[in-house]
């Protein structure tokens, strides 16, 4: 039995290579999500550095999006998480709650999916984050943003 010679493909739908190819370990390499987080710890160390004893416990997270779960009133996004032409939140604070007797501490939740689109290119990015973050910082210490950070 003689096979029909094998086609050269370049992939399934022809469309060539998917992704960077780029050796792992280089900048290069890393996810968009991965770059974010490092905007985000970037933003997170100097603010720590400065107001230390302030937050010290708190808790910093990135998620893609806001989650929302309608099925109790409690859970519903708050008022003060909804901006005020009505678009998606970019980040959220939430207070240090006790829960099922267990304390959990503050947390700053910043989302990355809503401040990627709002970002013209990465210096635009990554100046947003740091002010997402300081002003959110600003809202947990109930203090002003420029006493948070002067140099922003």
């Amino acid at each position: 039995m003689d096979r029909p010679p094998a086609r050269a493909r370049r992939d399934r739908h022809g469309r060539g290579l998917r992704g960077r190819l780029v050796p792992p370990g280089v900048p290069l390499s890393r996810s968009r999500a991965e770059q974010f987080d490092d905007l985000v710890l970037d933003a997170v160390e100097d603010l720590e550095r400065r107001w230390e004893r302030e937050l010290a416990g708190v808790e910093f997270a990135v998620e893609d999006v806001p989650w929302v779960d309608h099925s109790s009133p409690d859970d519903v996004v708050l008022d003060a998480d909804v901006l005020d032409d009505g678009s998606v939140p970019l980040a959220r604070v939430l207070p240090a709650h006790r829960e099922d007797g267990r304390e959990h501490p503050a947390r700053i939740v910043v989302y990355r999916r809503p401040l990627e689109i709002r970002a013209t290119d990465r210096d635009d990015l990554a100046d947003l984050v740091r002010d997402v973050v300081v002003d959110q910082v600003a809202v947990l210490l109930g203090r002003d943003p420029e006493e948070i950070d002067p140099t922003g």
